[in-house]
């Protein structure tokens, strides 16, 4: 058994950006309103235990015709909302009449014409003056699925952008980004760094915080954190990170997997970017991505169980594994980001974008459809996944944090000490494989308690009462994350 002295060598994260405390917020997903009526959702949000959901809409649904607003999905929005709630909106420059590249939905792309879209976002944002904390400028500029033009482009757009919002409402804050795996996964010269790096270099003073979004391995996490500050300290820029997305597992996690998944993103791009237009997905056939996605379920049984799990009608023992990994990484990718001083973090997501539709043969739902925390019940969004509980147990844990500082222990566990109003928190996990970490046995420690007697309860609910002896806690740490309070 280890019996752990506390050191004095400590690194604690405080809150910064004139936050009060910690927030825990959730994506809704990314077409709000586009495939379908614009639903209510903040109340299955408030239930989860988030305030602030993270929505997308697109200049199309907002002005379909020049001059001419439809506020129907905008007023959806607004109208579900509660004292205390807050939006963090991700504006995604795409029309049909009125971007370099038509389409209602993606990839986005730079105005025709820059007048026309300062009025559009002008009467957005003083639509929603007061309701929206965060604006953000599109979504991953540099990732050509998403935004079609140059680094240059985006961050004369981002300008525009941060002073047309700040006219119409200067009590909001404007979001950069986010920058993905694409960038913080990639060498250093690589063409999306140096697309991130000229953003920044052009557009330094067009935003008040920094998105990052963070899918890949969980134990890479401060390291992704600290590399967003230091692309930003390159260019004499210093603002709080914030996590826009996070989620997993995925197959970012599983570097084993990559030989196969480049195979099959190699067939499903054969034809470049496609645009994503809302008539044109509604029409698409056995397009070379559905070609790709069907070979790939062909041969499902020969593929390796980290791959299977992420698809549809896996073996149910492979299914319940993916939960478990999901609950478990609820809790780790967000300590890791609250360690490094980060405040801010965004679930993805809440919920499937249309209602009882699920596609097997749609690579991005391939890549990201498990992630939701809600499925629908019939058209109620009513029915929680298991990540679900662990969040809503989670976020209750968390509502008066202020802080979270991670312990050295030479362990071979990681040890968080969350800073609450009603009292500490402590966190503890072992760092293990994410599929087969499970199977590992408890690793025994005793750590120093004060008081007579703790409670604990692991991610998935499973809670006890234990009496701490001679000043210490005895406690068996897996890879399953233990929460111990007094």
């Amino acid at each position: 058994m280890w019996r752990l002295s506390l050191s004095p060598d400590v690194s604690e994260a405080g809150m910064g950006g004139g936050n009060t405390g910690i927030q825990l917020g959730i994506v809704r997903g990314i077409s709000y309103g586009v495939f379908g009526a614009p639903g209510i959702f903040m109340p299955q949000m408030r239930d989860l235990g988030s305030r602030l959901a993270r929505v997308y809409l697109t200049w199309n649904q907002i002005e379909p015709q020049p001059g001419s607003y439809d506020w129907s999905a905008v007023d959806a929005l607004l109208g579900q909302l509660g004292p205390g709630d807050r939006l963090w909106i991700t504006v995604v420059t795409a029309s049909r009449w009125a971007t370099r590249q038509a389409t209602d939905f993606l990839p986005a792309s730079m105005p025709r014409d820059v007048a026309a879209y300062q009025l559009f976002l002008g009467a957005l944002v003083s639509h929603c003056r007061g309701a929206v904390a965060y604006w953000q400028c599109n979504n991953e500029p540099s990732n050509a699925g998403l935004w079609s033009g140059s680094a240059a482009d985006y961050a004369d757009l981002a300008t525009v952008f941060a002073r047309t919002v700040r006219n119409a409402d200067p009590d909001a804050q404007i979001v950069l980004g986010g920058c993905g795996f694409d960038v913080l996964g990639s060498n250093a010269g690589s063409e999306q760094r140096v697309f991130f790096d000229e953003v920044l270099a052009r557009a330094g003073d067009a935003f008040d915080v920094f998105d990052v979004h963070l899918y890949d391995a969980p134990q890479r996490i401060p390291a992704h954190i600290e590399d967003a500050r230091a692309m930003m300290r390159l260019r004499g820029i210093d603002r709080p990170v914030v996590v826009g997305e996070y989620g997993g597992p995925t197959l970012l996690g599983f570097p084993e997997l990559d030989s196969v998944m480049q195979s099959v993103m190699m067939e499903a791009l054969a034809d470049g970017e496609p645009s994503l237009d809302s008539a044109d997905l509604a029409a698409q056939g056995e397009t070379p991505d559905r070609r790709a996605m069907r070979a790939l379920y062909g041969k499902m049984a020969e593929l390796p169980p980290t791959l299977q799990m992420f698809m549809q009608g896996c073996p149910p023992a492979l299914e319940a594994r993916r939960h478990r990994i999901a609950c478990r990484e609820i809790v780790t990718r967000n300590l890791l980001a609250m360690a490094g001083g980060v405040t801010l973090t965004l679930a993805w997501n809440l919920a499937p974008e249309v209602p009882n539709y699920r596609d097997p043969f749609n690579l991005m739902g391939f890549i990201s459809d498990k992630l939701a925390l809600l499925s629908y019940q019939h058209d109620e969004l009513s029915r929680r996944e298991p990540a679900a509980e662990t969040f809503a147990r989670f976020a209750a844990l968390m509502s008066d944090a202020t802080a979270v500082r991670r312990v050295d222990t030479d362990l071979g566990i990681v040890a968080m000490e969350v800073t609450r109003e009603r009292g500490p928190l402590f966190v503890f996990w072992a760092e293990a494989d994410p599929f087969t970490g499970e199977d590992e046995p408890p690793k025994l420690i005793e750590w120093p308690w004060a008081t007579d007697t703790a409670h604990v309860c692991d991610v998935f609910g499973i809670s006890r009462d234990a009496r701490p002896a001679s000043g210490h806690l005895s406690l068996g740490v897996s890879v399953t994350p233990l929460l111990v309070s007094a």
